[in-house]
C-alpha cells in the first residue's frame, strides 16, 4: 500500500512542476458553465498563483499553478478583466460587465467592491508608480490606493483597451475604444498629465476598432517604451510613443486578424507573446517574439481561439491560456511552461466557424499518435513508471517467499 501511496503522491508533485514547453490541460473551475473565460492573472511575485474569472461573475484562485481551483468570489457580472500591481505586492484588481470593480489587498484570496464604479463596465487596467487607471464603457477612471476611483476623462468615450506608456511623473496614458468612427481613421486618446486632460489623434493603423493597447518596459537605451496595438485587423508596434507604427501582422509575419491579448516577458523590451480569438475567422493563434516582432514562432495551442492570457514574471515563464470552441462552448484552460523547445501536446483543431485554411486532423490516428500529441503525455509515463516500480516490487516479494 505505501508504494501505490508514493506513486499517487509523486503524480501530485508533477503537477505542479510542468513539464518544458509542452500544453498541459488544467482542470475546470469550480461549477464553470459553457461560456468563454476572458480573464486570467498570474501573481508577478509567485507564477503557481493564478486568479481567474467567468461569465458568471465568479472569481476562483489557484496556488499550485491551476491544479486545484478555489471560488474566492461568487459575483454576479460577468468578469473582464484581472490585474496583479507591478508596484504594490498583494494588491489585484477585477473589472466586471456592469458591476463596477473588484479589489483585493491579499494576493486574491478576499475580494470587495470599489468605490466610484458602480455600474461601470471595467475592461482593462494600467498601473503606473503613483496612480492607476482603469478603461470604462464610460472613459477612464483613476485611482491612488485602488479602492476609491474617480472619473479623469473622456466621459463619452467607450474604453476598450489602455496602456500607461510612462510609469513616472508625467503619466502618459494612451487609451483606444472599441465605437467604430463614424469617418476617418482610427482614433486613439493620449494624456500627458496622468489622466487629468486628453488629446485625440490618428496613428496610422487600420481597424475600426481597438482590442489592445500594451506598453513594455523600457529599452536600454532611451525613454520610449514600446507600445503594441491590436486591432479588429491586425496588430502594430509603435517606437515613438504612438507617433508612427510598423504593421507587425499581414506580409507573412503573422495572419490578419484582432489580437486581443499582448504580454511582454520580465524585462525584455524585445520580447514578448501576442494573441488572437480569431474573431470567428478561424486565424487565431498564440505566437512569440524574441526581436521586436521581426519574426514570430507559433506556439500550437491546443485550440486557436485565444480568450485570455496570463504570463509569469519569469525568464522562462508559465503561460496560463484559456481557449474557447465555439462549435462546444467549452472553455479550456491551458498552462505551458516555455522553455523554447517545440511545444508538445494536442494539435489546435479550427473552430466551427473557421474558414476552412487549417484541415482538421485525420480520424485515423494511431494510439501511439494520439497518446504522443497528448498534453498529458508526462503524467502518463510517470504514472507507468510508478507501475513498474509497483511490479517490481511485487516480483522481488514474491523470489523472496520461494527462497
Amino acid at each position: 500500500m505505501g508504494l501505490w501511496v508514493i506513486g499517487l503522491a509523486t503524480s501530485g508533485a508533477a503537477a505542479a512542476a510542468l513539464p518544458d514547453s509542452t500544453w498541459v490541460a488544467l482542470p475546470s473551475l469550480p461549477n464553470q458553465q459553457r461560456a468563454a473565460l476572458f480573464a486570467l492573472a498570474v501573481d508577478p511575485s509567485n507564477n503557481q498563483v493564478v486568479i481567474a474569472g467567468d461569465a458568471q461573475g465568479s472569481l476562483a484562485r489557484s496556488t499550485n499553478g491551476g491544479a486545484a481551483w478555489t471560488k474566492v468570489h461568487p459575483g454576479k457580472s460577468a468578469i473582464l478583466t484581472i490585474s496583479f500591481s507591478p508596484n504594490t505586492p498583494g494588491l489585484v484588481l477585477a473589472g466586471t460587465r456592469g458591476g463596477g470593480g473588484l479589489v483585493s489587498h491579499d494576493g486574491g484570496a478576499t475580494w470587495s467592491a470599489v468605490r466610484g464604479l458602480e455600474g461601470r463596465s471595467v475592461r482593462v487596467f494600467g498601473f503606473a508608480l503613483t496612480v492607476m487607471a482603469a478603461g470604462t464603457d464610460r472613459g477612464v477612471y483613476t485611482s491612488a490606493n485602488g479602492t476609491s476611483w474617480t472619473q479623469s476623462g473622456l466621459p463619452n468615450v467607450s474604453v476598450s483597451a489602455l496602456a500607461v506608456e510612462a510609469i513616472h511623473e508625467p503619466v502618459r496614458l494612451v487609451a483606444g475604444s472599441d465605437s467604430q468612427p463614424s469617418s476617418g481613421g482610427l482614433p486613439l486618446y493620449q494624456s500627458l498629465d496622468g489622466g487629468l486632460t486628453w488629446k485625440s489623434f490618428t496613428p496610422p493603423i487600420s481597424g475600426t476598432i481597438t482590442v489592445s493597447l500594451v506598453a513594455g518596459p523600457l529599452p536600454p537605451i532611451g525613454n520610449v517604451r514600446p507600445l503594441l496595438a491590436g486591432t479588429n485587423s491586425g496588430l502594430f508596434a509603435s517606437r515613438d510613443n504612438g507617433t508612427t507604427f510598423s504593421p507587425l501582422s499581414g506580409g507573412g509575419l503573422l495572419p490578419t486578424s484582432d489580437y486581443t491579448r499582448a504580454a511582454f516577458i520580465t524585462t525584455h523590451f524585445d520580447r514578448y507573446y501576442v494573441a488572437s480569438d480569431g474573431g470567428g475567422s478561424g486565424a487565431g493563434g498564440l505566437w512569440r517574439t524574441h526581436d521586436s516582432g521581426q519574426a514570430f514562432t507559433s506556439l500550437r495551442p491546443p485550440e486557436l481561439s485565444i480568450t485570455a492570457l496570463a504570463v509569469s514574471n519569469d525568464e522562462k515563464p508559465v503561460l496560463y491560456v484559456a481557449t474557447f470552441r465555439p462549435s462546444t462552448h467549452v472553455a479550456t484552460i491551458w498552462a505551458y511552461h516555455d522553455t523554447g523547445g517545440i511545444p508538445q501536446g494536442p494539435p489546435a483543431t479550427p473552430s466551427a466557424s473557421a474558414s476552412g485554411v487549417r484541415a482538421t486532423p485525420p480520424a485515423d490516428i494511431s494510439l501511439v499518435e494520439e497518446l504522443t500529441r497528448s498534453g498529458q503525455l508526462p503524467y502518463i509515463a510517470l504514472g507507468l513508471g510508478a507501475l513498474a516500480v509497483v511490479l517490481t516490487a511485487i516480483a522481488a516479494h514474491l523470489r523472496g517467499r520461494h527462497r
